[in-house]
């Protein structure tokens, strides 16, 4: 059998069209959504993720800036232009790419952000809102996997969901997403002896370890959901995501491509984000 994909790019197309018309509607009442990105160093990746942010901006309708800072600069200064965003009126989200140079303590810097303008979710407040299950701003790419699945018309109340990989950005929230969802939720990591044996397990497989192609047919329940959120440079320069995509599509049910797949949906979730925030900034939620 070779299983259906499910295709990140048209999911966030439909769903940045639906923002573009918001953003259109709110402009009438006098409000621009505004996202701030601040970059820290000329990492490669850093500099393509937030070029691509500035262009969905733009292409949404959206007030922009993009704060390019050098590699040196301290870690006071950047707290310095964080305070310095959180009190402009003109901007209701703000997003500093990560990672930053050694020298700057990341969690200082998540931690200054408004909680009200941490479109990434990953300040302390909104982690700890997702997990006793309040009102929050969502990270991007777990609630785009939960977006995924659910325009892909599956249901996950009583399914059995496996997440490999527990990353503070990825793993964890993705697992708490789920049970939001009513699914029933297994984590595995690098420390679990018989991962491929609970893998087998899964109604909903979602894979996040950082390894290219590290998960193939042998881990698949067929028929299963495969959500592969990996995204890894492979030496001939292609992208690779952490399933072998060619042998689990013959086992599997549902599953997303890389590139093409859960991708396309992180920064359409920000997108999301700052027009909840603009929404909620100026009293229009």
């Amino acid at each position: 059998m070779t299983a259906t994909i499910i295709s990140g790019k048209q999911v966030s197309e439909e769903i940045r069209g639906v923002i573009a018309g918001e953003v259109q509607d709110l402009v009438v009442k006098g409000v621009v959504p505004g996202l701030a990105v601040v970059l820290v160093g000329e990492d490669p990746a850093s500099q393509v993720y937030v070029r691509n942010k500035e262009k969905a901006c733009h292409d949404l309708g959206f007030y922009s800036e993009v704060h390019r800072l050098p590699a040196e600069t301290s870690q006071d200064d950047l707290l310095a232009l964080v305070d310095k965003l959180n009190q402009q009126d003109n901007i209701d989200g703000i997003l500093v790419q990560l990672p930053l140079p050694g020298h700057i303590d990341e969690k200082a810097v998540i931690n200054a952000i408004a909680v009200n303008k941490d479109v990434d979710g990953f300040h302390p407040v909104n982690v700890g809102n997702l997990v006793i299950g309040d009102d929050s701003l969502l990270p991007c790419t777990p609630a785009g996997v939960i977006e995924l699945i659910k325009r892909a018309g599956i249901s996950l109340s009583g399914k059995h969901a496996v997440v490999i990989g527990r990353s503070n950005i990825v793993g964890k929230p993705v697992s708490l997403l789920l049970q939001r969802e009513n699914a029933t939720v297994t984590m595995c990591h690098s420390r679990t002896t018989n991962m491929a044996e609970i893998a087998r397990q899964a109604d909903v497989l979602v894979v996040a370890i950082g390894r290219a192609n590290f998960i193939d047919a042998s881990y698949i329940k067929p028929g299963a959901v495969v959500i592969d959120v990996g995204m890894n440079r492979l030496d001939n320069g292609k992208l690779a995501g952490d399933v072998d995509f060619e042998s689990v599509k013959e086992v599997s049910g549902p599953i997303t491509p890389v590139p093409g797949g859960v991708g396309p949906m992180t920064i359409t979730m920000l997108m999301q984000n700052t027009l909840l925030a603009a929404k909620r900034h100026h009293g229009l939620a």
